[in-house]
């Protein structure tokens, strides 16, 4: 059962999006457009999910 559970954890995914600042990474803005490009892929992505899921199960 250990298994199963290692396939919906999404504490990575909630890190992605809420992890402070670290004054010593470097930043620049193709690196901040890049962030923000994915983190708009993967609420994307979870939302078609979210809808796939609620075709099947109410139609």
């Amino acid at each position: 059962m250990s298994k199963v559970k290692e396939y919906f954890r999404v504490g990575e995914v909630f890190g992605y999006f809420f992890r402070k600042k670290d004054p010593s990474r470097p930043t620049n803005f193709n690196l901040r457009m890049m962030h923000g490009i994915n983190k708009i892929s993967i609420v994307m992505f979870l939302l078609g999910i979210v809808f796939i899921i609620i075709k099947k199960l109410f139609a």
